[in-house]
C-alpha cells in the first residue's frame, strides 16, 4: 500500500483524462464479459473488481455454493491473468503454498538444492476457504500478500506482478475453522459479502448452466494493461472534500474520537489502512461507474466493504444482537447528514 515513488512519471491533466477515458472503455468491456458468466451479484462483482483495479486483495465471505470460485476463475480469464487455486484444509502446510526445496544430483554426483515454486507464484491466486487452514499456513500466505516475495532457506523469490489474492471464507459459525487474526484481516483491501442471488438471477442461473453449452468468458485485457490501469488510478486527482470525508468517516469509526455511538458499541476501530483503501477504491469506483473523478457517493458506497473487517464490537453490543454492518450504516447516515 506504499505511496507512489517519485520516480513514477506523473501525467499532466490532459494525459490523465485521455488515459482515464481509455480505461473507462476497457473496464466497461471487462464488466460486460464477466456478466456473460456471472448472473446478478453486481455488487459482489463490482467490489471484487475494485480490489483488483486498486492493486489489492479481497476477502469473499459467504456460505458455500454461491459461485465465489467461479467468479475468481472468470476474472482470471477476463483480465488475462495466470490464475492458481489452493483449497485450504487443516493439514495444509506452508510449503504446500510457497514451494519447497528438493535435492538434485548431476551426472558428476554433485548435489545441489533446487527450489520448486508453489501455487502462490501466480498473478491471481484463489485461496479457497482460507479459514480452514491452521494459523501457521494462513500466515505464510498472508505474509506473501504483504511482502510480494517468498523466503525459503534464506533465499528471496519475487512473486509475479501483478499479484492478487482473492480468498474465500465461510462464515465462522461453521465447524472446523480458524478465524483470521485481526491484523491479518487488515491486509485485505476489501471484504466482499456474497449473499444468495435474487430470484431473476437464480432463474437465469438455472436456465443457462444446466444445458449442453455454457458461456465461456474470453480475455478482454492482459496483465500489463491491468498494471497500467492500476498506476492511472493512483494518479487520479481526489478533491479536498472527498479526502476530508474519508478522514471523517474512518475516524468516526474509532472509539474515543467523539462519536457517541462508536464509543458505546465499538471495541476497536480501523487503522490508517482503511483510509488508504478508501482513497484507492473511490478512484477505481469512479472509473468503474464511468466517471473521471471520485465523489462522496463513492466513499459512502465503499464504507461497508472497507470497514467491516477492520473493526469489532464490544461484548455488550454483540449481546444486544448488533452487527458491525449496523454500526457502519449508522456512521454513513450521520456522514450524509
Amino acid at each position: 500500500m506504499g505511496m507512489m515513488t517519485s520516480a513514477e512519471p506523473l501525467l499532466d491533466e490532459k494525459a490523465i483524462i485521455a488515459a482515464a477515458e481509455k480505461a473507462l472503455s476497457d473496464i466497461a468491456e471487462v464488466r460486460q464479459e464477466v456478466s456473460k458468466v456471472i448472473f446478478g451479484q453486481e455488487r459482489v462483482v463490482e467490489n471484487t473488481l475494485l480490489a483488483i483495479l486498486s492493486g489489492g486483495h479481497a476477502l469473499l465471505v459467504g456460505v458455500p455454493g454461491l459461485a465465489k470460485t467461479k467468479l475468481v476463475s472468470t476474472l482470471g480469464s477476463v483480465l488475462g491473468l495466470e490464475a492458481n487455486r489452493i483449497q485450504f484444509t487443516p493439514d495444509l502446510m506452508p510449503s504446500d503454498i510457497l514451494g519447497t526445496e528438493v535435492m538434485d544430483q548431476d551426472e558428476t554426483g554433485r548435489r545441489s538444492f533446487r527450489f520448486i515454486k508453489g501455487p502462490v507464484f501466480a498473478q491471481l491466486l484463489m485461496a479457497d476457504e482460507i479459514n480452514r487452514a491452521s494459523p501457521r499456513t494462513q500466515s505464510a500466505l498472508l505474509q506473501s500478500m504483504q511482502e510480494y516475495h517468498v523466503t525459503i532457506a534464506g533465499q528471496h523469490y519475487d512473486l509475479p506482478s501483478p499479484f492478487h489474492v482473492l480468498a474465500t471464507q465461510n462464515p465462522l459459525e461453521q465447524e472446523g475453522t480458524y478465524p483470521l487474526p485481526e491484523a491479518q484481516l487488515d491486509r485485505f483491501l476489501l471484504q466482499v459479502d456474497v449473499g444468495y442471488p435474487e430470484l431473476s438471477a437464480e432463474r437465469q442461473i438455472l436456465l443457462e448452466t444446466t444445458g449442453i453449452t455454457e458461456a465461456k468468458p474470453s480475455s478482454v485485457i492482459d496483465a500489463a494493461r491491468l498494471v497500467d490501469i492500476q498506476k492511472l488510478i493512483r494518479q487520479m486527482p481526489v478533491s479536498e472534500t472527498v479526502v476530508d470525508a474519508i478522514l471523517a468517516l474512518v475516524r468516526s469509526a474509532r472509539p474515543g474520537h467523539g462519536n457517541a455511538g462508536t464509543d458505546k458499541n465499538v471495541a476497536w476501530g480501523p487503522g490508517p489502512r482503511a483510509g488508504q483503501a478508501l482513497m484507492l477504491c473511490a478512484r477505481a469506483r469512479a472509473l468503474y461507474e464511468g466517471r473521471l473523478a471520485p465523489s462522496l457517493d463513492d466513499v459512502m458506497a465503499l464504507a461497508e466493504p472497507v470497514l467491516e473487517h477492520r473493526m469489532a464490537l464490544t461484548f455488550a453490543a454483540r449481546a444486544e444482537g448488533m452487527t458491525v454492518r449496523d454500526v457502519i450504516l449508522d456512521l454513513v447516515k450521520q456522514a450524509r447528514g
